[in-house]
């Protein structure tokens, strides 16, 4: 038997060492349920609360948010289905991927063009709302562009939230406006605006509790993170060349982009390889987003940081979006589409300074190669993939089939970003009848006739203007031709191959800097051009170089690959035959390899259309800070039938499959060989620093055909209609947000403390049961 001072030693430190467990499994339960420990690993498993409808009552149109929290109690990521009925009938679901002990708040946005009262189940859980007709005093206040002037904060500190109202309507409008925070309501204020009015409303709030939040003001919505004092979040990823992950060190440790994590407050050494080998190419490191041109480099985490390592192609290809077709054995690379859908072409500098932003043409047309494109069970497959890191609004789609005579080709024309004209006319063009320039000179005077003469591959020297010594002494890319006398051609065509190279993004922004810094010198009117757009010029009888109509101007080739297409020349010159020049400029680097001119008359050709079956899917996941609601992945034949605002909006990774069924489709009659070309309407969005300028990387605002620019001022608007809307919320439902970060060290150190007291106690016991 032990001795009363051994029995009291023992209970001691059993005492003590209970004092301690209980103090690290306090600690280990507050971190998991913190959300900050993960235990043995188990699979997802899913609790759905809080399903909240707002409002519950309005009228009918009117849009209904349905929420629902989705918490995932499991270890594992997982996806969760939800299953949203109305009236016992399944009216959405969305496929939430929800990080292992985490939660996720998932969103339906309703139309219903009925009055009367529905019921909403999901997740076992059911609530009630109730539509009325509509008021003939309804508000006509819209609200837009919803801000926060940070998305990380510590814990009390202020946060500021902005969002825009505009009165739409010809007479003066109310609206009461909740401004919400985490389902409990914050301010409530009523506005008037007087017709067409435009205010901003300012709410500032503070939260305590870590953790994701969320901000509604009526049925706009936005999240942002309350982190430990003395950290905020850094992330670290790269743009350009596809989705492969890019290793870089951090401290001298290696990771792999995406990268995001937790940190305390401190200076970092970060570097990122110079090359880069993506398998299709291989890229060059360019400049990081903040415009530093450094491979290493020192960062200071003062505030949440986001990191973006650029990188361009050098050799090879890594083109957005790009286009694919199957010629019987492998999918065969074309091109990348519809460059004059690039959002963010700018205009001019206006009178208070501000960048003017215009352009953009949504259409491409892509002559596709007929000895390789092969029927597969009786259609033709295409596909176009999302390989940049970049957002896309594919409009429509369609395969134009052209049979026309064996002894010419044909053509279709490229559009000018600056025209807002779909150019859909195939011209032929003689096989054999085609004449050269009588001349060619480039800017420098130069003799560049024997590079456009043959279709060689041997392309003119052009320059770049970002890289001219100053606005009002630019370096344009130039080219002068004589086209000899043609004073008896009833029809001019030109056939040009040529292309684009835009050059480095960083030479963009220095553009911009140097541009805006003289205006605010003195030096630039009001009204200059930035970035002139592409211009031809035609000589009159007198001499004189003159601009060519908007509609007949001069379209920029495609970038990475170049494409021959016809620009109409027909009508754009007097009768006297030595006056058949042209001039065309561009303030772009712009390359020709081949300019050649056909005199013949067009002939008659026979077109058929065919609409696609088409399907979204993603087929690899990349980096990306992209945020906002995506088209959801399935049918999306639908979007594509007609050009009308109905975006399949997808990111990096995601890939559009059409199939154009061509079984039935009558073979060409003798004498006819068959041509094909697909027509393409399609915007896409660069991130900032990536090309991207005036806008966040973000889906909204969404492009329309009618608008000025990109971004369009807010006298403009998306058509928000009824059918728009309900395009919306069919749609839109694949929601792109950023993930929390886990403190996986503290973990870490909660589970060692107690397997240490364990394991001591375990001994104390043994040694008191040997000395017993």
């Amino acid at each position: 038997m032990l001795s009363r001072s051994a029995r009291t030693k023992l209970k001691t430190i059993l005492v003590i060492d209970i004092l301690i467990v209980a103090v690290a499994a306090g600690v280990y339960f507050y971190l998991q349920a913190e959300g900050l420990i993960v235990a043995e690993p188990k699979q997802a498993e899913f609790i759905v609360t809080d399903l909240k409808i707002n409002p519950v009552e309005a009228e009918v149109y009117e849009p209904i948010l349905v929420t629902v929290n989705v918490t995932n109690i499991g270890d594992e990521q997982g996806e969760y289905v939800a299953n949203l009925t109305i009236n016992n009938a399944l009216e959405e679901n969305q496929t939430i991927l929800v990080p292992g002990r985490n939660s996720t708040i998932a969103e339906f946005r309703i139309l219903k063009e009925t009055e009367g009262t529905y019921n909403v189940s999901l997740g076992g859980l059911s609530s009630l709302f109730t539509l009325t007709p509509i008021s003939p005093t309804a508000s006509k206040i819209g609200l837009s562009k919803l801000m926060l002037d940070t998305y990380e904060a510590w814990p009390n500190q202020p946060i500021t939230a902005t969002v825009t109202a505009t009165n739409v309507a010809e007479e003066t409008s109310s609206l009461s406006v909740r401004f919400i925070v985490d389902d409990s309501l914050a301010d409530f204020r009523s506005i008037e605006l007087a017709a067409k009015e435009t205010t901003t409303l300012e709410f500032t709030f503070n939260v305590t509790a870590e953790g994701k939040h969320t901000v509604a003001v009526n049925l706009l919505s936005s999240t942002f993170t309350v982190v430990p004092e003395g950290y905020h979040k850094l992330t670290i990823t790269r743009a350009g060349g596809g989705s492969i992950p890019l290793t870089f060190t951090l401290d001298g440790v290696d990771y792999d982009t995406p990268y995001t994590e937790l940190l305390p407050l401190g200076e970092y050494t970060l570097s990122v390889p110079l090359l880069v080998d993506v398998g299709t190419g291989v890229l060059e490191f360019s400049h990081w987003n903040d415009g530093s041109t450094s491979i290493s480099r020192t960062i200071t985490l003062d505030e949440r940081k986001i990191f973006v390592a650029t990188y361009i192609v050098i050799s090879g290809y890594a083109s957005c979006p790009s286009l694919f077709y199957w010629n019987g054995t492998e999918y065969v690379y074309v091109t990348e589409v519809s460059n004059a859908g690039w959002l963010g072409y700018m205009d001019y500098i206006d009178e208070k300074g501000n960048i003017v932003f215009g352009g953009g043409n949504p259409w491409d047309t892509v002559k596709l190669d007929a000895n390789q494109l092969t029927l597969r069970d009786g259609y033709y497959d295409v596909i176009l993939q999302q390989r940049w890191d970049e957002i896309f609004y594919l409009d429509s789609a369609y395969m134009m089939v052209v049979d026309h005579p064996s002894d010419v080709d044909v053509y279709s024309t490229m559009v000018n970003y600056v025209n807002k004209a779909f150019p859909d006319e195939i011209y032929t063009v003689s096989k054999v009848n085609l004449k050269t320039p009588v001349s060619a000179f480039n800017e420098r005077g130069e003799d560049v006739l024997s590079k456009i003469a043959k279709l060689d591959g041997i392309f003119t020297l052009g320059s770049n203007g970002l890289i001219s010594p100053s606005w009002d002494n630019m370096t344009l890319n130039q080219l002068t031709l004589d086209l000899g006398d043609l004073s008896e051609a009833q029809q001019i065509k030109l056939v040009i191959n040529g292309m684009v190279d835009w050059g480095p993004a960083e030479h963009y922004y220095d553009w911009i800097e140097d541009f805006t810094t003289a205006f605010e010198n003195g030096q630039i009117p009001s009204g200059t051009q930035i970035t002139p757009a592409p211009y031809m010029e035609v000589m009159d009888e007198t001499g004189i170089w003159v601009m060519a109509p908007q509609d007949r101007q001069i379209p920029t080739p495609s970038d990475y690959t170049a494409r021959s297409f016809v620009v109409d020349l027909t009508g754009l010159f007097s009768k006297d035959a030595s006056k058949y020049k042209i001039r065309i400029n561009n303030f772009w680097n712009v390359t020709f390899d081949y300019i050649g001119i056909d005199t013949t008359l067009q002939r008659s050709i026979t077109l058929h259309k065919i609409n696609p079956t088409a399907t979204l899917e993603q087929i690899a996941t990349g980096p990306s800070i992209v945020a906002g609601n995506f088209t959801k992945f399935g049918d999306v034949t639908q979007l594509l039938s007609n050009a009308n605002d109905m975006f399949v909006i997808g990111m990096q990774g995601d890939q559009v499959s059409l199939q154009f069924q061509a079984a039935s489709l009558p073979p060409p009659k003798d004498g006819l060989e068959r041509d094909f070309f697909l027509f393409v309407a399609c915007w896409f969005k660069d991130p900032p620093g990536n090309w991207g300028y005036g806008f966040d990387f973000t889906v909204d605002p969404l492009p329309f055909q009618n608008m000025s620019g990109f971004p369009y001022p807010s006298t403009e608007s998306y058509p928000y209609d009824a059918s728009h809307l309900l395009y919306l919320q069919e749609y839109n439902k694949r929601v792109r947000t950023t993930p929390s970060p886990i403190l996986s060290s503290l973990t870490t150190w909660a589970t060692t403390v107690i397997i240490l007291i364990v394991a001591v106690d375990l001994s104390v016991l043994i040694y008191f049961r040997k000395r017993k």
